[in-house]
């Protein structure tokens, strides 16, 4: 029955004519809807408070994690020292095979033959083994000042390899201080002393360490007054001396930078050119204490110079005693940033700078000089 109705009542109201009152009631419905909202009062918005900030609580520290990174730390560090120690032993191992197989040579053409490196900067790892195999008799002891941190030094493959006793001696407090708590301190003979080296107390720092007297190898290597300090030492009779020279004040003329007890490379000029002395200087002197120049090495850098009364059978070995150019370019401009500056151009950078000009007791000018260079010097640099 409802279903009847419904059906019949939507047939009424769906007839054509009812369709304008039923369009009339749908705009009057929404007439009387906006004049009953626009009586309306306007609704109450409701401001709610703010939420309570929320209660800070202490929260305990968790010291496990970091207790737990400490650990780890530790851990890497034994462990980054072990594979430090380790590496050092596999180079060492390496060249104790390479000094067995420099035992096999005859005559070599020069010392840059020989060299390689284990410990040192530039190959005087092999010179000095090489040397040592043509001198066994020597002393076996040694001196070097200048080491920085001994991480890099021409001696410290000899002390490793063949057990020498020596003494190293850098300006640095903090570099010789962590020296004497590495394991090549006590595993080995070895005096770190931390000093600035001068002519005035050089003979006193290798005395008063009990260096004074036969000494196997006196190495200087200080990048200043090397030349005043090599002079300066009395105590001891090295068999064999190395001194670092500057390339870049030839092979031609013997001069050095002036004494000053103070002396620093990087603050007496900004390229780092101005330091120590000629190669012809180190062989003049060395020459009047009575030592045979045997070479450098093939960057030019160090000398090596063997006591005349047993330089025999090392003169013997060699095809040529040569002094090679220096081929590194290590100097920096003026705000200290390395500029890679090549060749003789390295020796323009210093060219106004005071010299001592050996041969005259003269102070002058490094460009007074010229020429500075031997053609052998010349075509090295090419």
């Amino acid at each position: 029955m409802t279903h009847g109705r419904g059906g019949r009542l939507k047939r009424v109201l769906g007839h054509p004519a009812l369709a304008w009152p039923r369009s009339l009631a749908r705009h009057g419905l929404d007439a009387l809807a906006t004049r009953l909202v626009g009586r309306l009062p306007p609704p109450v918005v409701q401001v709610l408070p703010p939420a309570p900030a929320p209660i800070e609580r202490p929260v305990a520290f968790d010291e496990r994690p970091v207790e737990i990174g400490r650990r780890i730390l530790g851990q890497q560090s034994v462990l980054m020292e072990d594979g430090m120690d380790g590496l050092q032993r596999a180079l060492v191992l390496q060249g104790r095979m390479a000094s067995r197989q420099l035992a096999a040579l005859g005559r070599i053409g020069s010392l840059a033959d020989v060299e390689f490196r284990v410990s040192s900067q530039w190959g005087e790892d092999g010179i000095i083994e090489w040397l040592c195999q043509k001198l066994p008799g020597i002393a076996r002891s040694f001196v070097e000042f200048g080491v920085y941190k001994y991480a890099e030094a021409n001696t410290r493959f000899l002390l490793e390899n063949r057990g020498w006793r020596g003494l190293v001696i850098d300006g640095d407090e903090e570099h010789m201080q962590a020296l004497r708590g590495q394991p090549l301190h006590w595993r080995h003979d070895l005096t770190a002393v931390a000093a600035f080296v001068t002519a005035e107390n050089i003979n006193a720092l290798i005395a008063g360490n009990g260096f004074a007297g036969p000494l196997g190898i006196l190495s200087v290597d200080i990048d200043g007054n090397d030349y005043w300090v090599l002079e300066a030492i009395d105590c001891v009779d090295p068999a064999v001396i190395i001194c670092e020279v500057n390339g870049m004040f030839g092979d031609l003329r013997a001069v050095t930078i002036p004494y000053r007890p103070d002396f620093r490379r990087m603050e007496a000029h900004w390229s780092g050119q101005y330091f120590g002395c000629s190669l012809a200087a180190a062989r003049m002197l060395c020459d009047r204490r009575g030592y045979s120049f045997v070479g450098t090495n093939s960057t030019g850098v160090n000398a090596f110079f063997v006591r005349t009364d047993i330089a025999g059978p090392v003169l013997d070995a060699l095809g040529e005693v040569r002094g090679w150019a220096p081929r590194h370019r290590d100097s920096c401009n003026v705000a200290g940033a390395p500029d890679f500056v090549r060749g003789v151009a390295r020796g323009a950078l210093v060219a106004d700078l005071p010299v001592v000009d050996l041969a005259s007791g003269r102070l002058v000018a490094l460009a007074e000089l010229h020429p500075l260079y031997s053609n052998g010097f010349l075509e090295d640099f090419r």
